[in-house]
């Protein structure tokens, strides 16, 4: 039986990682990320973040395994909740969910007490924490009827 996995927050950084990762074990892994295009995606800084779903699926494809490219806004509730009906609907099961999108405000990396920064950086517990978890509710109506399954976090 093949090994479904899904990476949330995949197009670039440690996700991309993990998601090679099960690729390179065989694993199905539905990449999710809101990056399509190479270079419309943009740092704190202004600069061009390299990286998009559909590279890292066919990374993971490349790796051994059969990466899907999935576009999702995980703040969006009602687009996560279209994800796992996919995954359900394409692969009748779910195997690891590894929960690593994350929002990060550009502020978050400056040197300045919290309090001096825009409140606007509390944007991190919708998508990190609060992403994680609506995630891990749509997982585990999954995998406890199937009676297995794994849910790790990468970011909160």
């Amino acid at each position: 039986m093949n090994k479904v996995a899904l990476v949330t927050g995949a197009s670039r950084g440690a996700g991309r990682g993990i998601a090679r990762g099960f690729g390179e074990l065989g694993y199905t892994v539905y990449v999710t990320g809101r990056s399509t295009r190479p270079g419309t995606a943009r740092g704190w800084d202004g600069s061009v973040l390299p990286g998009t779903v559909t590279e890292t699926a066919a990374e993971v494809t490349a790796a051994g395994g059969t990466g899907i490219a999935a576009v999702c806004d995980h703040a969006d509730d009602v687009q996560v909740a279209a994800l796992f009906e996919r995954i359900v609907r394409e692969q009748g099961r779910l195997d690891v969910l590894v929960n690593n999108a994350t929002y990060i405000h550009p502020q978050l990396i400056e040197k300045a007490p919290f309090w001096e920064k825009g409140l606007d950086a509390v944007n991190i517990l919708d998508v990190g924490l609060r992403s994680a978890y609506v995630a891990s509710w749509h997982a585990a109506r999954i995998m406890v009827p199937q009676g297995s399954g794994t849910i790790a976090f990468g970011s909160s």
